[in-house]
């Protein structure tokens, strides 16, 4: 597996975040985490990503243990984060922001920059290459050199995943990229996230409280409730779980 989540706890205050969750994704996957608020699924993502650190348990990316890593070593391993809230410069055009999440390739040194030759040149173009490829591959040549604060919601949450295919990750974490969008900007993020899994060969794992597109493009789903995973497995065996469906209505659903 790429990554294994091995029985982690998280709590604040004595209140358990998580409780014993245990999640594996393969190379390549696209795995979705879904469950009713509050339970638990961005906390999950903290943990992955380095901003929270679980109390028990283990965190392994290909063989690096990320259980207690900061942020910045997470990212170095190959991991990248689009976030709920949107985490963007908006005094910056999409162009600059995407630049700035390049920062972590500019292995170089203060005079290589001050003279711009050589080693910084090289690094410079290619990391111009690479974000006017994402720019293009995710269609916002059109909005390149706008003030992101000046563009539309649905158009930022897509430089949001911009941003973050910017650090060319092996492993992306999704935190609900279609929240708040129209129908016709969720169809057009299905479709971007599935061409980042095929063409880029990126492994996603997703949280999304769209049931239907989490049914339809997961390659396995992980259910929590309350900071547990009730449930996991394929979508159809999921959607089929007694206990999904009493977390989602209350109730079972025959």
């Amino acid at each position: 597996m790429q990554l294994e989540v091995h029985d982690i706890t998280l709590t604040f205050g004595g209140l358990a975040a998580l409780s014993g969750v245990s999640i594996e994704v393969a190379k390549g996957e696209l795995v979705s985490v879904i469950g009713p608020n509050g339970a638990g699924k961005t906390s999950l993502l903290n943990c992955v990503s380095g901003f929270y650190h679980p109390s028990q348990g283990s965190i392994e990316f290909e063989g690096h243990n990320l259980t207690h890593a900061s942020p910045h070593q997470v990212t170095r391993y190959g991991i990248a984060r689009a976030f709920q809230n949107i985490e963007l410069f908006t005094g910056l055009t999409v162009l600059e922001n995407l630049l700035l999440a390049r920062h972590t390739y500019l292995n170089y040194s203060l005079l290589e920059a001050a003279l711009v030759y050589g080693k910084a040149m090289k690094i410079g173009l290619e990391n111009r290459r690479a974000v006017e490829e994402i720019i293009d591959f995710l269609e916002l040549e059109p909005y390149r050199k706008a003030l992101v604060g000046d563009l539309p919601y649905g158009v930022r949450k897509r430089i949001e995943v911009a941003r973050a295919l910017a650090l060319s990750p092996k492993l992306l974490l999704l935190d609900e990229p279609m929240a708040g969008m129209t129908l016709e900007e969720k169809e057009d993020m299905v479709r971007f996230i599935l061409d980042i899994r095929a063409e880029r060969g990126t492994t996603i794992i997703l949280i999304e409280h769209d049931l239907g597109v989490v049914m339809d493009i997961s390659d396995r789903v992980y259910v929590l409730d309350f900071g547990q995973v009730i449930a996991h497995g394929e979508p159809a065996t999921v959607a089929h779980n007694p206990r999904v469906q009493e977390a989602y209505v209350g109730t079972g659903v025959e």
